[in-house]
């Protein structure tokens, strides 16, 4: 079967979708900050961004496994997510990173443009450069959100043509349509306002009216992802427009294409998106594993301990499913 049930069970202190999605945010849900090491990468356009390198304390062998992490919305290294997933790498002997998208955390890249849901240019760069620094163990990938959409499509592009031996994505935006409309409805405005106040942020930090190359005033009225794409994202990224954006980037239609390992891990309940994004069986190849949850929120798969030691469903999850893949061959 491609598509199957989840195993996660949420504890009876957060069973809902809302405080699934807000606690992992919370300063004191997840205290642990690995020893991250900043390296500039070098982008084939002459732009760059940052990779973090988690830290190990020890030297690995070239033949241990590379994980590489691509974060979500305005999100970095820094998240509790990307934090954790590098803490059960290091515990692991693996080698650990994320890959940060243009502009994003406290990096500013060079060219008058950012990042969109569609971009897999920099993910096919970096693999290829890790290739070229002689890791020769396996090399995964795990998505979040927005970066598990990257994922996704970039290893549609490429289908077999691709150095990841596995990979895995979490609570991605199968359909940017359908989740740009359940993003205003209901509370899940409320999530929008946030991210917006910050993407607006993010602009102004790099243009100002007279430098954007896109409808300045258009972009600071925008009040929701729909209006704020079709001003911003779709005419710095080269697109028609937010139709044709989301159109061309979304991931659901690159899954029939996928040749590499890969689990999607999604919740129905998830307040980023609707029911109807997750996709059929025939949508999917042979390659792929959808694991559907009924609970569990956006990127919060909380199933157990208590509010102060919270337990965390995804990283022993991603971890089962890519330790297979691990052995050097």
């Amino acid at each position: 079967m491609r598509i199957v049930s989840s195993s996660f069970k949420p504890p009876w202190w957060l069973s809902n979708r809302q405080a699934q999605t807000i606690f992992p945010s919370l300063p004191w849900s997840y205290r642990d900050r690995p020893a991250i090491r900043r390296e500039s990468l070098e982008l084939p356009d002459g732009d760059v961004t940052a990779v973090d390198w988690a830290q190990t304390g020890e030297d690995l062998s070239p033949d241990a496994p590379t994980l590489v992490i691509l974060h979500g919305l305005e999100s970095s290294s820094d998240s509790a997510y990307a934090r954790m997933l590098m803490r059960a790498a290091i515990d692991r002997h693996w080698r650990c990173c994320v890959l940060h998208f243009r502009d994003c955390g406290d990096y500013r890249n060079r060219l008058p443009r950012r990042y969109h849901a569609g971009e897999t240019n920099d993910i096919r760069h970096f693999l290829a450069t890790l290739r070229r620094q002689q890791y020769r163990g396996p090399v995964m990938a795990a998505g979040y959100s927005l970066g598990g959409n990257v994922l996704l499509k970039y290893l549609g592009e490429t289908r077999a043509d691709t150095p990841l031996a596995a990979a895995v994505a979490v609570c991605v935006p199968l359909d940017l349509h359908k989740c740009a409309e359940a993003l205003n409805k209901g509370f899940s405005k409320v999530y929008q306002r946030y991210l917006l106040k910050y993407m607006k942020l993010s602009v102004t930090r790099k243009f100002d009216r007279h430098t954007a190359a896109f409808d300045w005033d258009r972009a600071m009225r925008a009040t929701t992802f729909a209006e704020f794409d079709d001003a911003v994202t779709a005419p710095l990224h080269g697109f028609a427009g937010m139709a044709d954006y989301y159109d061309r980037c979304s991931s659901g239609q690159y899954l029939k294409h996928i040749a590499t390992p890969t689990l999607i891990i999604n919740a129905r309940d998830d307040p980023f998106m609707s029911p109807g994004v997750i996709p059929r069986e025939d949508e999917l190849s042979d390659s792929v594993l959808l694991e559907i949850s009924d609970t569990g929120g956006h990127v919060g798969f909380i199933d157990g301990g208590t509010p102060w030691r919270p337990r965390f469903y995804l990283p022993t999850r991603l971890f089962e499913f890519l330790a297979p893949f691990a052995a050097p061959g």
